[in-house]
């Protein structure tokens, strides 16, 4: 499971209240059904951490190292596509040969299908997915890997229906009324290129905001001093996708060669197109946290931790934890420096200036 190992993808979430004693009680009652309880339709509960047909929750299963730490299990059973066409086609040539049809209507090919599907389905495994999520209480968060719109409606209508918890996704709306009181949405589109003025272009604080990391990386030295994890230096790498909204091709990856350097890049910063999602790198010391960043939902993708010290499985996680929290510090801090500067008209008007000669003397590889 993700959290004890290996590279992460997830999402933030403000919890509403923490977890408290009578939520495991929740939890347990809602746990996965028995898997021979799943025909048809899909069942889905909660387990404990060890594995994920773990039902047996308690006080003791849903903590590790300190850390409430669940999953949500979906299981479903599904006959694959191409054993269900081959099933169907065997169906319909004997259909037709005992009619002496040369062929089936569409009403009958389709019922053979359903037919066949019906057949099959009681004889096929349950697939399984996981949406693992940990709750810290020091800092009121929950992480979850649910990346997909579906898996995040899941996750957030399932905890709110057993526990009456409420998930609110750390977006970039969110944070900055929590942190700060600021509204993202009064904010006017801003332009980072003198070839086009601010009203010609969209944007939403999410792609701004990676904009003015990758600038501050590149002009302002890329270093922050951010309190309870020190001095990090962060910074910006492809592959790059930019995207502007409206007529054309509006959405473009670069990957191979140079990125950072390519004609391709400046010429869609010069065509007011903003960074939408990017490899970014945070360092402390010898520590690095490399993960792929998408703005528009502030998901992180294949973040990968820095190297943990102990084995066991406890002592593992818990330092995994240190860790996600001390990532969590650093970027909030420096999404909350960009808040504070795009919601200061006089400092914006400057820091646009500069981006926009940024973008305009930008080198190209040859």
């Amino acid at each position: 499971m993700g959290f004890e190992k290996g590279s992460l993808s997830f999402r933030i979430f403000f919890a509403q209240r923490d977890f408290v004693e009578g939520d495991i009680e929740k939890f347990a009652a809602a746990a996965l059904p028995p898997l021979n309880t799943l025909a048809e339709e899909e069942i889905h509960g909660w387990v404990a951490s060890r594995h994920i047909l773990d039902r047996n929750i308690t006080e003791e299963t849903a903590y590790l190292g300190g850390y409430l730490r669940l999953t949500l299990t979906q299981a479903k059973k599904v006959v694959p596509t191409s054993l269900l066409q081959a099933e169907t086609a065997v169906e319909e040539v004997a259909t037709m040969e005992a009619e002496e049809k040369q062929y089936l209507n569409q009403q009958a090919r389709s019922e053979i299908k359903k037919q066949v599907k019906e057949r099959l389905l009681p004889d096929m495994p349950p697939q399984l997915k996981g949406i693992d999520f940990v709750f810290d209480e020091r800092s009121h968060m929950i992480y979850c890997t649910a990346t997909s719109e579906k898996q995040l409606d899941a996750f957030v209508l399932s905890l709110m229906q057993t526990t009456g918890v409420i998930a609110e996704v750390a977006d970039p709306a969110s944070i900055a009324a929590k942190s700060a009181h600021i509204d993202v949405e009064n904010w006017s589109p801003a332009s980072f290129s003198d070839e086009m003025e601010d009203g010609m272009v969209d944007g939403t604080a999410g792609r701004e905001f990676l904009m003015w990391l990758w600038y501050c990386s590149e002009k302002r030295g890329g270093l922050a001093n951010i309190p309870e994890v020190g001095e990090t230096a962060y910074g910006v790498e492809g592959p790059l996708t930019f995207v502007m909204e409206g007529k054309g091709a509006h959405e473009i990856t670069l990957r191979k060669g140079e990125p950072m350097l390519s004609p391709e890049t400046k010429t869609a910063l010069l065509g007011g197109k903003k960074l939408k999602k990017a490899k970014v790198q945070f360092v402390r010391g010898e520590e690095a946290w490399a993960f792929t960043f998408d703005a528009d939902e502030f998901v992180f993708r294949s973040l990968k931790l820095p190297q943990t010290e102990t084995f066991d499985r406890v002592g593992k996680f818990q330092e995994r934890m240190v860790l996600l929290e001390a990532f969590r510090e650093m970027f909030f801090h420096l999404y909350g420096e960009f808040i504070k500067e795009r919601d200061d008209s006089k400092a914006w008007k400057e820091t646009k200036a500069s981006m926009r000669k940024w973008v305009g003397d930008r080198p190209t590889s040859a």
